[in-house]
């Protein structure tokens, strides 16, 4: 990546941290959001027993322990075929947790109540950011970025890997509203900070060593 790009791309991110912080702002002096409650109805206007369990099938390796193992059983495999170096970075991913947990604790959000949507699956924690939305852009977004990078991958696993990540996280959103987890404003603000977290993340992964004077190639086993 050039330095025009490298520029570029640190402005977006800027802006979309400036978004965030401006939107963790708002929510916290402003909680009860007329657009929220419009939003949630119109998402859970249909409901049935096969949307109930694919809303929370798509949510599911979101939660405790589900997420745990699924960070950790990938990053075995990364490690057992020779990637050290996205075994680790795969690892990191499980940071959000904390980062999504501080930041839930600083806004102090309430969850969705049950006299104001249906609540599908009942949560713990504050409502914003959405932990689940910010989990599924790091952790499935560094998902799509390793295979573009990872020299060797088999077009069989790159591919389903790259839409099934996808999948997920342009699903998750409307899986959480819909389950009655949380707000819109809530996804977003999940969503924005996981670009962020993802970009810091991916940053570090593709950066070259500082005695290097090429660009960053890609891992090889």
């Amino acid at each position: 990546m050039n330095k025009r790009r490298q520029r570029l791309m640190l402005w977006v991110v800027l802006l979309i941290t400036a978004g965030f912080v401006a939107l963790s702002v708002f929510v916290h002096i402003y909680p009860d959001l007329s657009i929220d409650l419009r939003l949630s109805r119109d998402v859970q206007r249909h409901q049935n027993a096969f949307i109930d369990g694919l809303m929370y099938a798509i949510s599911t390796p979101g939660y405790m322990p589900e997420s745990v193992i699924m960070v950790g059983l990938t990053a075995l495999l990364f490690f057992l075929y020779k990637y050290k170096k996205a075994a680790g970075f795969t690892l990191l991913t499980g940071v959000s947790a904390l980062v999504s947990t501080i930041v839930k604790v600083l806004v102090n959000r309430p969850r969705p109540s049950d006299t104001l949507v249906r609540i599908v699956k009942k949560t713990a924690q504050q409502s914003f950011p959405s932990g689940h939305v910010l989990f599924y852009v790091v952790f499935f977004g560094f998902m799509i970025l390793l295979m573009l990078q990872l020299e060797g991958m088999p077009k069989w696993i790159k591919y389903p890997v790259i839409i099934i990540s996808s999948f997920l996280i342009f699903t998750i959103p409307v899986s959480r509203i819909y389950l009655g987890a949380h707000w819109f404003t809530d996804v977003v603000g999940g969503f924005l900070l996981g670009l962020v977290c993802l970009y810091v993340l991916s940053w570090f992964y593709l950066r070259k060593p500082a005695n290097a004077t090429e660009a960053p190639v890609a891992e090889t086993k």
